[in-house]
């Protein structure tokens, strides 16, 4: 008998043991199902309805769509995409644009698994910014965007890098800049901002310190890469100003973004 309830008990605990074990599998697979839920409805809809359908359609033909916005409020990129996406929102969100513009592109992901490295790598390249070709559609002529770019410190951090460079961009002399990328396998952010005062012509001040940004977010979705760009200027909108503002620096800002997303 005493065998017989040992044998008993020892089957009862094989088939909990069993149990539990088939349990925690079932545990298992709907926590990785329920991350596969959230990673989907992350990425599949990046944008919301401040894309328009006619835009949806030009990215998916691979065009680059440009949008002049001027607010926050009419930013296109969705809030809670990812953690990255949300800290860019934050800097626009503290910026306080009055002068806004996002640029867009489509990128397959076939074909270009190693775009986040190009990218990196091509950001990074701050000297090469010098010569970017910048069309001034006051004096209806090209020019530079950049007539000089020197680096003046470099720093790396795991996947962040810092870097403070002096470019020269006329007719607002030298912008002291400020340069953080970060980056992981199949993201990469970029945010520039201007540490000085910048003068018009050396005549009267335009944008103090901290008062502009150039962003860019490089993101997956699905068989896709997104390249997104945005940036913005915090100045008074007045009227003699707000012209020169939207054309100086608005065009700039897309220009540079829009140089980036055609070297891929």
């Amino acid at each position: 008998m005493a065998q017989q309830s040992e044998n008993l008990c020892f089957v009862e605990y094989n088939i909990d043991l069993q149990y539990n074990r088939m349990t925690m599998k079932k545990r298992l697979l709907l926590i990785f199902l329920e991350v596969c839920l959230i990673s989907l409805s992350c990425f599949s809809n990046p944008f919301n309805e401040k894309l328009s359908e006619d835009e949806k359609n030009q990215l998916e033909a691979g065009e680059i769509v440009i949008k002049n916005i001027n607010f926050e409020k009419n930013v296109c990129l969705n809030k809670n995409l990812s953690p990255t996406a949300d800290y860019l929102l934050s800097e626009i969100h503290n910026l306080k644009p009055k002068y806004l513009a996002e640029v867009i592109q489509y990128k397959q992901y076939k074909g270009n698994e190693d775009l986040p490295q190009r990218l990196a790598t091509l950001l990074n390249n701050v000297s090469d910014y010098a010569g970017i070709p910048y069309y001034s559609v006051r004096a209806e002529a090209w020019y530079n965007l950049y007539d000089s770019a020197t680096i003046t410190e470099k720093y790396t951090s795991d996947d962040k890098t810092v870097i403070k460079a002096d470019m020269q961009m006329e007719p607002f002399g030298t912008v002291n800049e400020h340069i953080e990328m970060t980056k992981s396998e199949e993201t990469i952010l970029y945010i520039a901002k201007n540490t000085n005062k910048l003068r018009y012509l050396d005549k009267f001040d335009c944008i103090w310190p901290e008062r502009m940004r150039i962003c860019i977010l490089l993101f997956r979705d699905g068989d896709n890469w997104v390249l997104y760009g945005i940036g913005g200027v915090n100045a008074p909108r007045i009227p003699f100003f707000t012209e020169r503002i939207q054309t100086s620096f608005i065009n700039r800002i897309r220009t540079f973004c829009t140089f980036i997303f055609k070297k891929f």
